[in-house]
């Protein structure tokens, strides 16, 4: 603690010690200690949130759709098999006796099952829906009750005695309950993997940054803090809501990315004052009052894109917004709070072991102030050629995005999954080999009173419909009855989609409402349509008065939401042109269903707008700390890029490590969210913020800056100022050669 209390350089005038920097350092060893026990404890707390997290969440709860599954689910439980025996008679027909025989002995255990419902099968009913074309294949259906968990709990005890050979027979275990099973169970399996490969990576690739291997330990450990602690806030939002399992990489991937970005910002500024000669108190100081609010406005800037995600209904939007605030303030807590403190306990040793000098013997090292001088060029070059570099990355950016708009929606399934996963190959085999397409048909809830004549009025009407193939039904039970339609074509395609209107406009003497996988998917559809321009505007007004209070400009904020939706283009035009059309499938492991799960783009733009926010922040703050000392703006955006360039590439090839983790899942849905981020980070960090951003800034000038005088009162009242400024912004000065 010698260091702390060490007297200021002389000439440089008392140290400047705010309070936030007094709570922060006033007790560094109790701080890191209480951090540690809040760790143990969030350890603790979080342990086995994985088993209580569900694999659902795309459908609307208010809609139709899921009105008529729970009143379907209520009323005629054995009319939603939710269960798939698959027997394979292998050269024999299933309709061998023995074959048959050994098929209802498996049906009528299955029937005595605990949790287990509505068994039927083609060796009772002889439908034709339940028997493959070739005559060698039938299937065994049943319901489990129950939540999700309850019938994953189920699935895992009842599984292993109906999967594999029996006499003559061979059955594979299928149906949603195991898709979305097999699916929880693989994303934990891939998530544990990720986490394997991303933090010795990322590792490395701080080794590289800071050359200490001390310095570089520091941002891993914040990331680590701000994941066990997500995981604890995820455990107890269980306990109220229903959150997705797949928020769970979203809290690996934003607990390492941010955090790490945080702390190699806080340590970079640090290290950066300690190289000028101030002690280690002062430097924290001076490194809280700039790194440490830019920080916090980046941290707010992030929260409010995940944020967004609250507006909408599905649950599955929404566990993302849980865990993504949850992780995002507590990186920023723990940047601001836990790292101060240590960086005030390793003093100058935050330097030592430096392991870059191991490959440095024989040359000299780079003198002081040399640091970034490549992007001082570059910037230079950018702003003597703005207008080049502005349209043309505008134009590569745009043409990068043009696939996105031949984009289809679709619904989540068992494509989902690796195709050796069973539930995807006993769909697989549902889809290539049985009539029509079974577990695709529309059900029609029917309630009120009604006579067999009306009924069967109704029921031709619907026949006549002309994307009918067949209607089987009514089953009746007092006033409500249920009549099954079996849609021309794929499950969910337009067809199927357009006969969800036509059925829901039929009129009928009785109420009606439609579901099924076509019907869930036009309410989701509509779900997000309507609540998409309420998430739009909030993160768009939002941010605009973040950007406002950082900068005090009216014209930054408007380029900086125009250019961070204008740095996801690639990512989505990347999306469909890979994981919609196919390309690359083979390479990258995984089966196209020929359409994007509907909620993906909704939530691949929130996060990946509150990354780009997130580098645009840090290299703004810097440019507008320079424009408050020198007043030259054209020198300031030098100075900013010079800066911050090399550490927000670096930052972002540190975040697309840890999300090119995620994206090695066999999940296809977490495979995309994976990559199509890593691919937005690095665009936005290596061409926006590098080429765009400068150019745009060159051309706009001195306008930059402007603001009407009442926005100017107000900024000043309220607004972020980074640093001190040392002199009046002044007019801008035009530097040589630009």
């Amino acid at each position: 603690m010698t260091e702390v209390n060490k007297a200021p350089i002389p000439g440089d005038g008392p140290p400047r010690v705010g309070g936030w920097t007094r709570f922060v350092t006033a007790r560094p060893r109790l701080s890191l200690l209480v951090a540690l026990v809040l760790t143990a404890l969030a350890v603790l707390a979080g342990s086995g949130v994985a088993d209580r997290l569900g694999s659902g969440g795309w459908e609307d709860p208010a809609a139709e759709s899921t009105y008529a599954t729970k009143a379907l689910e209520r009323e005629f439980p054995d009319s939603q098999p939710n269960l798939l025996l698959l027997v394979d008679s292998g050269r024999a027909s299933v309709d061998d006796p023995a074959v048959a025989a050994q098929a209802r002995d498996l049906a009528e255990r299955l029937a005595t099952e605990q949790g287990v419902t509505g068994v039927g099968s083609y060796w009772q009913s002889k439908s034709p829906a339940l028997r493959a074309e070739d005559g060698h294949e039938a299937l065994i259906a049943a319901r489990i009750t129950g939540d999700e968990n309850a019938m994953g709990k189920t699935l895992d005890r009842i599984a292993p005695h109906y999967r594999g050979t029996h006499g003559p027979v061979q059955v594979k275990v299928g149906g949603i309950v195991a898709v979305r099973h097999e699916m929880q169970t693989i994303i934990k399996e891939d998530l544990t993997r990720a986490e394997m490969i991303a933090l010795p990576i990322t590792l490395v690739l701080l080794v590289m940054v800071f050359g200490s291997a001390i310095a570089a330990l520091l941002p891993l450990g914040i990331g680590i803090v701000a994941i066990l602690g997500t995981n604890a806030v995820l455990r107890g939002l269980t306990s109220f809501t229903d959150v997705s399992v797949f928020a769970l990489n979203l809290t690996t991937a934003l607990g390492l990315g941010l955090a790490i970005d945080y702390a190699l910002f806080i340590v970079r500024r640090y290290r950066e004052e300690l190289s000028t000669g101030a002690d280690p108190l002062t430097a924290v100081g001076t490194t809280l009052r700039t790194a440490g609010r830019t920080v916090l406005f980046s941290a707010l800037t992030v929260a409010v894109s995940l944020a967004a995600m609250m507006v909408f209904p599905q649950y599955f939007l929404r566990s993302f917004a849980y865990a993504g605030i949850a992780v995002v303030l507590l990186a920023a807590a723990a940047a601001l709070i836990l790292l101060p403190a240590a960086l005030l306990l390793l003093g100058h040793r935050v330097n030592a072991l430096d392991l870059r000098r191991l490959f440095r013997r024989g040359r000299e090292p780079k003198a002081a102030g040399t640091e970034g001088t490549a992007w001082a060029r570059a910037a230079t070059l950018v702003m003597r050629r703005a207008p080049l570099f502005a349209l043309g990355t505008t134009a590569l950016l745009v043409l990068l995005g043009l696939p996105f708009l031949g984009v289809k929606f679709g619904t989540a399934d068992d494509r989902q999954l690796p195709s050796g996963a069973e539930s995807h190959v006993v769909q697989q085999h549902i889809r290539d080999g049985f009539p029509g397409t079974p577990g695709g048909g529309l059900e029609i809830l029917a309630e009120g009173k009604a006579t067999e004549t009306q009924y069967a009025d109704y029921k031709q009407r619907v026949a006549a419909l002309p994307e009918v193939v067949r209607v089987d039904g009514p089953l009746v039970k007092g006033d409500t009855a249920y009549f099954t339609v079996q849609p021309k074509g794929e499950a969910v395609d337009s067809a199927a989609q357009s006969l969800v209107g036509d059925l829901r406009s039929l009129k009928a003497p009785f109420d009606t409402k439609v579901t099924g996988t076509a019907a869930v998917l036009v309410d989701s559809k509509h779900a997000i349509g309507e609540h998409l321009p309420w998430a739009g505007a909030f993160i768009a007004i939002v941010t605009l008065l973040l950007v406002f209070l950082l900068t005090g400009s009216v014209l930054i904020p408007l380029q900086a939401v125009v250019l961070n939706a204008l740095s996801l283009t690639a990512m989505f035009g990347a999306v469909v042109w890979v994981f919609q059309d196919g390309h690359l499938s083979g390479a990258l492991g995984f089966t196209s269903p020929g359409s994007i799960e509907t909620t993906l783009p909704v939530l691949m733009f929130c996060v990946a707008f509150g990354l780009s926010m997130d580098y645009g922040v840090f290299l703004l703050s810097r440019i507008k700390e320079e424009y408050e000392r020198t007043g030259d703006h054209n020198e300031a955006v030098r100075h900013g890029l010079q800066r911050t360039g090399g550490l927000i590439t670096a930052a972002a090839v540190i975040l697309a490590v840890v999300m090119v983790a995620i994206g090695t899942s066999r999940v296809t849905n977490t495979k995309m969210l994976g990559l199509g981020i890593a691919l937005a980070v690095l665009m936005d960090a290596m061409v926006v913020r590098s080429l765009l951003v400068p150019a745009i800034m060159r051309l706009t000038g001195r306008a930059t800056w402007w603001a009407p005088a009442p926005l100017r009162r107000f900024h000043q009242r309220f607004g972020l100022s980074e640093g001190e400024p040392a002199v009046p912004a002044q007019e801008e000065k035009e530097p040589a050669g630009v």
